[in-house]
């Protein structure tokens, strides 16, 4: 559907962006008062800007081929706001695109009740009671875990983030840094909402949620009970334990019940990408590690190959953002090419992504290898996927079929699509996605593909790893459109 060029654009702005100002509060109180998440094509509309909210119709025209405006959207989420909802995450701009092309002479009110039949009057929690969540480490993921639940604390009956485990700085006002650390980041912007610090109490406050900052140099000085917190699930962020003896220190803890690493896992550690094998999670895993950010990146797309088209063999080069890891200037480090100055230089260095893979798709194994080069920006990386395909194709029928993976396949919360030919790295900058396959610079030459595929390795990561934490303490959203 096109719809018409409008006689004044100023006046059609200004019409489009009063509807978008009366839809913030719609969807605040949706999702504050009955745990309500409303989404524009897999991405949220809690929390934005009036601009976020005509921002997430316009891109709807460049991955759906259709026009999609607040004219169409306003009626439907009024409707939605009519019926009493159970918690669910509904996509407004699915069923409006669905109404659209489906509704008929049925009114908006019979459509979107029956495409929403099924969380109308639910009783059904995503919780039988709130889960209590630890972050053991503050540093780069840890702080965007930090952000990531508090934006999705909603009505408080999910996830709530009770505690920060760090080491005593050596300054006095320790706990004024760590909250200043998460007020402003150079990378990924300031904190949406305030901070408020209690120094007295060793709390800050993250819009409303009592958050104790404990100091601890080892998991066996803390008894979490001792803060009121029980039945935690611990997320590690320090990777300085990945096998089973080391993470297992946290279970040993009064007031924690089980750990998620957020680093590749040795031994016998589960290794989950979300969207791909989260379903060997069972009740009875007590330690999980959420990968890396780059197998999380491929191990998505190498899915959708192999479901359609078949994998034989193929090579992944990661063109990786520098990490803290490496060094500012040349110095000492025991890895290889590691000490030299990361915003100085390009680094050839390893990458365990590649064979990592098999412990997500067995299939693949011993058929990928892998390297990376570490270059000079903060952050947002690129995976660059040379495959040799079960079959011939072309560069139009992939690219038709990762867009359609990415709008309308169980891996769309993974999988972003772009076919923009202006895109550079820093436009995937807050990417919720494990990455974003990039249309245009897709070749294809029969059977042989090579695909590129860029993700927020910090912020994209971390929204991989909450899903991870959602899934491991049993939340289940309904979701609608159903598909």
């Amino acid at each position: 559907m096109n719809r018409p060029k409008p006689d004044d654009y100023f006046k059609d702005w200004k019409e489009r962006e009063a509807l978008a100002e009366a839809m913030i509060p719609v969807i605040g109180k949706l999702n504050r008062e009955r745990n309500v998440g409303i989404y524009m094509y897999g991405r949220t509309l809690v929390n934005r800007s009036v601009i976020d909210l005509m921002k997430a119709h316009r891109r709807v025209r460049q991955i759906e081929e259709n026009e999609l405006s607040e004219f169409e959207t306003y009626p439907i989420l009024e409707e939605l706001a009519k019926l009493n909802l159970g918690p669910a995450h509904i996509d407004l701009g699915k069923i409006a695109v669905k109404y659209m092309k489906e509704g008929g002479d049925s009114s908006v009110a019979d459509f979107v009740a029956a495409e929403v039949a099924g969380a109308v009057d639910s009783e059904n929690k995503p919780l039988p009671e709130p889960q209590d969540v630890v972050l053991y480490g503050f540093g780069r993921i840890g702080r965007l875990v930090a952000r990531l639940l508090v934006e999705k604390a909603g009505s408080g009956d999910v996830l709530r983030l009770k505690a920060i485990v760090v080491r005593k700085g050596k300054a006095e006002d320790d706990l004024v840094k760590r909250a200043s650390l998460l007020r402003r980041d150079s990378v990924h912007g300031s904190f949406k909402g305030t901070i408020r610090v209690d120094e007295e109490n060793n709390t800050l406050v993250l819009n409303g949620n009592e958050v104790k900052v404990i100091y601890a140099n080892s998991p066996s000085e803390i008894d979490y009970t001792d803060y009121g917190i029980n039945n935690a699930i611990i997320v590690d962020n320090t990777g300085v334990w990945r096998d089973e003896a080391g993470l297992g220190q946290h279970l040993e803890c009064n007031g924690a019940s089980k750990v998620i690493l957020t680093a590749p896992g040795k031994g016998d550690i589960k290794n989950i990408v979300y969207g791909i094998n989260n379903s060997d999670i069972t009740a009875e895993d007590t330690i999980l590690s959420a990968a890396s950010c780059t197998t999380n990146a491929i191990t998505p797309v190498l899915k959708a190959m192999m479901d359609e088209y078949g994998v034989n063999h193929g090579h992944v080069e990661t063109v990786h953002a520098y990490t803290n890891d490496q060094n500012l200037i040349d110095n000492y480090h025991k890895g290889e090419r590691r000490g030299r100055s990361a915003p100085l230089n390009m680094v050839i260095t390893e990458t365990g992504a590649a064979k990592a893979v098999s412990k997500a798709l067995p299939e693949l194994k011993g058929k990928l290898t892998g390297n990376a080069i570490r270059v000079p920006t903060p952050n947002v990386s690129m995976a660059i996927l040379n495959l040799q395909l079960g079959k011939e194709t072309t560069a139009e029928e992939l690219n038709n079929y990762m867009r359609e993976t990415a709008l309308h396949s169980r891996l769309q919360q993974q999988i972003d699509f772009t076919n923009s030919p202006e895109v550079v790295s820093s436009d995937f900058v807050g990417s919720r996605h494990a990455c974003v396959f990039d249309a245009r610079a897709t070749i294809v030459d029969g059977n042989s593909a090579v695909l590129y595929c860029w993700y927020d390795n910090e912020f994209g990561y971390s929204c991989q790893v909450v899903r991870c934490l959602e899934d491991m303490c049993g939340v289940n959203y309904a979701r609608y459109p159903q598909e």
